[in-house]
């Protein structure tokens, strides 16, 4: 794992609403996350953390204070550039599978490689996510972790610098929750991308190399873990 501050959240402010009505989101986040962590954004909700995450992807912008990735500043980005990085440098996996109905499995996760000028390789990446003998079905003949397999297949396919899950376990059972964050893990291993990952699941902290405990906008903790354990030993 590199030593390189990878991404960059600098002073953070973030706010919906005008006068009374204005709600205060983010109020002044400052964290780093090296290059190849798995680094997991816990709070309750409305807490901020998917918020960070959308800013983080580019989706939303920040009243101030900035966010780089790699040294590259969001704020300088025109919207060209801004579309560029997403689909050059992000992943997404959200709770909602969002698969496209009419595609087999391959074909989904070929939709994300299109995006990508140096794509894995689809065939050994549909392998590493248990999903070979499901290639040619689509959407409504998975089960809801084969499906969560697949969306991530597409986001990873792309070889993206940061892959944003955001509560991608949360429609999920607990066995089927722990073969997903164990997928998550092996992907992290295998490719080295860097992972920030939303949750009010306390107990994936256990697993991730850093923790950013979230609480009403606020940082409350900021925690290096040394001692991982493996996603298949993880208890909730």
């Amino acid at each position: 794992m590199g030593e390189e501050h990878f991404l960059e959240i600098n002073n953070l402010f973030k706010s919906y609403g005008e006068g009374d009505s204005k709600q205060e989101v983010l109020k002044g986040l400052s964290f780093k996350v090296r290059k190849g962590e798995f680094c997991v954004l816990l709070g309750p909700s409305g807490s901020g953390k998917s918020t960070l995450l959308n800013i983080i992807g580019g989706i939303d912008t920040a009243d101030s204070g900035y966010i780089s990735i790699n040294s590259d500043k969001l704020e300088d980005m025109n919207e060209k550039s801004l579309t560029l990085y997403r689909r050059k440098h992000l992943g997404y996996v959200f709770q909602l599978y969002n698969l496209i109905p009419n595609l087999n499995v391959k074909e989904n996760i070929e939709v994300g490689a299109y995006l990508s000028d140096s794509p894995l390789d689809i065939d050994d990446l549909i392998k590493t996510l248990g999903l070979w003998e499901h290639r040619y079905k689509l959407p409504n003949q998975l089960s809801g972790g084969q499906q969560q397999r697949t969306s991530i297949g597409r986001a990873i396919v792309k070889n993206p610098d940061i892959l944003l899950c955001d509560e991608p376990t949360g429609a999920l059972d607990f066995n089927t929750s722990k073969e997903i964050l164990k997928l998550i893990e092996d992907v992290n291993k295998k490719y080295g991308n860097t992972i920030v990952m939303v949750t009010h699941n306390a107990a994936i902290s256990a697993m991730a190399d850093h923790t950013i405990k979230l609480l009403d906008g606020n940082i409350r903790e900021n925690i290096t873990n040394n001692n991982k354990i493996s996603a298949d030993k993880l208890e909730w």
